[in-house]
């Protein structure tokens, strides 16, 4: 891996923005370059949301709009819109992997032990038996940081998808938030 270039798109909310500086960390850290979306890059990563069909249409068009952009780029796809339809953003031309929510955490490997563009992925779960949580908080990518405590949710409203692409409600220990927390200060 000879200077790699990374780019980042999250749509949606807060959450998002603070799984997808995590994962960004994640790729600096093994000696990847994070460069702007805008930029040709060596791999795409685009954090979904899926709270309306807009937000899926936003998706697809990012996607689109990145595979114009770099034919050969490796794009890998997660976040809501990943969990709820996977099938569907897989059939999308330069959609190389797509993750769900219990696989988000292993995006970097994922996506490492990938040489190059070729079969397409998708790893999904079943919402209902995810246990765990990927713990992450946003740094240096917005004014304010944000602190994942909570994943997912335990009402059923009858609009939201939140219950459907993240499961359960679950929390990190004290102990891991106090230390992340630690972290961004």
């Amino acid at each position: 891996m000879e200077n790699r270039r990374v780019a980042f798109v999250t749509l949606g909310c807060k959450l998002n923005y603070s799984e997808t500086s995590s994962l960004a960390r994640q790729f600096v850290e093994h000696g990847y370059s994070k460069v702007a979306a805008s930029r040709e890059a060596d791999i795409y990563v685009i954090n979904t949301c899926s709270v309306t069909e807009h937000a899926d249409k936003k998706c697809r068009q990012a996607i689109r709009k990145l595979y114009k952009q770099n034919p050969d780029a490796i794009i890998a796809v997660t976040g809501c819109y990943a969990q709820l339809k996977p099938q569907e953003l897989l059939a999308i031309d330069g959609v190389d992997l797509v993750l769900g929510a219990d696989q988000k955490q292993n995006l970097f490997v994922k996506v490492s032990e990938m040489k190059t563009k070729g079969a397409s992925k998708a790893f999904s779960c079943q919402i209902q038996s995810v246990e765990t949580i990927f713990p992450a908080y946003s740094s240096d990518d917005r004014t304010r940081s944000f602190l994942k405590v909570q994943d997912g949710c335990d009402y059923k409203c009858s609009y939201c998808t939140i219950p459907l692409a993240r499961g359960k409600s679950r929390n990190l220990p004290v102990q891991t938030l106090v230390n992340e927390a630690r972290e961004i200060s």
